[in-house]
């Protein structure tokens, strides 16, 4: 890495810091504005294309998240080692192409492959932002900057379904693949020239713990040995099920359920998914950042008791037949869903050194999507279509009823995971 793209901790400023995050963010918002874009245009996808539920779970989940998961992890392992800045850039690229490219598809096989080349390049996304985050925010702060950060899943959520919902009424699904994908090339251009790559361990309280390029295989093995992550990465896995399984099949449920159209679907869900996901992911990073100094259980303590209270809003989206107290709920449900991103990944970035981040990140990642963007939308789909015959419309409701179950687990293992937090940061110290 050449000096000029290096610089020292003590050279930035804070201004310089929040300006990193800001881009940083706004990648972020790229990045689930082109991969939910799918989601509120699926439904006039799958009559054009004739597709069916199951296929519509393969294109918004499982399918997406093998790529995402897979080449995540041998590209952090490259952000470990070499300009994590380059990598980002170079990612944004290439899923806003393959984002643009969804528009020319003719049939269910090229729409998938377009979708796969949105996977790999956003594969090449978090992990080094994560890890260029953590060297420029310090401990104490890192879930609020890791937190804000992830309010880019919520304003892209708000914009996509916003942008998409109007774009698919008017001008049709294609035109809105390009009309969105586009914009991210230029901005990768952005990000290249304006952004510096932050030295290594810059905000390390030990420098001691700074090491080069670990394999793979020791990274796993130091994460094994610090149970927390064990049962943080399944927590985090087993909620993102429950979570996709209700935000990707949402507009389809309304569509289908309460008789709402695709613009009126886009209008109403963007803000309520983006602006309460936002505000529920800046609370939890501030939270827990506020509560974690006088205890560090409760960065996994406090997703936990969110988790636990959106059950009750969750049933209440499914169940109510009123359309506004529906859509009340599911906002709420997204909100307090929303919490637990920042704080597991700035715990992620507290059990391993800097070199070992990105991929900390990816590995994280890969259990989280593989589990949950991978198998919620795939298995509410599968479970839809089988109960289609004898249910009709109704066998969507019911499909999404699982995540209910499945979150009383999440909670669990999250709390599982704070009781073993203490001890394990006191073991690296």
């Amino acid at each position: 890495m050449q000096t000029s793209e290096r610089i020292k901790n003590e050279e930035v400023s804070n201004l310089y810091r929040n300006y990193v995050l800001l881009m940083l963010t706004l990648v972020y918002v790229f990045n689930f504005v082109d991969r939910q874009l799918l989601v509120i245009l699926q439904e006039s996808i799958k009559k054009e294309l004739q597709l069916s539920d199951t296929q519509l779970g393969l294109l918004s989940g499982f399918t997406f998240a093998l790529f995402y998961v897979t080449l995540g992890i041998p590209i952090a392992r490259l952000a470990d080692k070499t300009n994590r800045r380059n990598i980002v850039a170079a990612s944004l690229g290439l899923w806003s192409i393959m984002t643009a490219c969804s528009g020319l598809v003719r049939n269910f096989f090229q729409l998938l492959l377009a979708r796969i080349g949105v996977g790999v390049g956003e594969a090449g996304g978090s992990p080094p932002a994560h890890a260029m985050l953590s060297d420029y925010f310090p401990p104490e702060k890192r879930a609020t900057a890791l937190s804000i950060y992830s309010t880019g899943i919520y304003f892209g959520i708000l914009v996509g379904y916003l942008m998409g919902g109007y774009l698919n009424q008017h001008l049709g699904w294609r035109t809105a693949f390009f009309v969105v994908g586009i914009p991210g090339v230029i901005f990768s251009l952005l990000f290249y020239a304006l952004v510096k790559e932050p030295r290594r361990g810059a905000t390390d309280a030990n420098p001691a713990l700074i090491t080069e390029s670990p394999s793979l295989r020791e990274v796993l093995k130091r994460l094994y040995a610090t149970k927390t992550f064990v049962y943080l990465a399944l927590a985090t896995g087993l909620h993102v099920f429950c979570l996709y399984g209700v935000n990707n099949w949402a507009p389809s449920f309304l569509a289908r359920l309460h008789g709402m159209k695709n613009a009126e679907i886009g209008a109403l869900l963007g803000p309520l998914f983006g602006i309460g996901g936002a505000i529920g992911s800046y609370a939890g990073g501030l939270l827990t950042d506020h509560f974690g100094k006088i205890d560090k259980r409760q960065y996994l303590r406090i997703p936990a008791y969110a988790i636990i209270v959106s059950i009750p809003f969750a049933t209440g989206a499914l169940f109510l037949q009123n359309t506004t107290y529906s859509l009340i709920c599911l906002g709420l449900t997204a909100a307090l869903q929303s919490l637990y991103l920042g704080p597991s990944i700035a715990v992620s970035h507290s059990l391993v050194p800097s070199s070992m981040r990105s991929l900390t990140s990816a590995i994280l990642f890969f259990v989280l999507n593989l589990v949950g963007l991978g198998f919620g939308p795939l298995t509410v789909g599968i479970i839809s279509d089988w109960l289609a015959p004898s249910l009709g419309n109704e066998s969507l409701r019911w499909a999404m009823s699982i995540v209910i179950v499945i979150s009383f687990g999440s909670t669990t293992l999250f709390l599982i995971a704070a009781r073993k937090l203490t001890a394990d940061l006191k073991s690296i110290r």
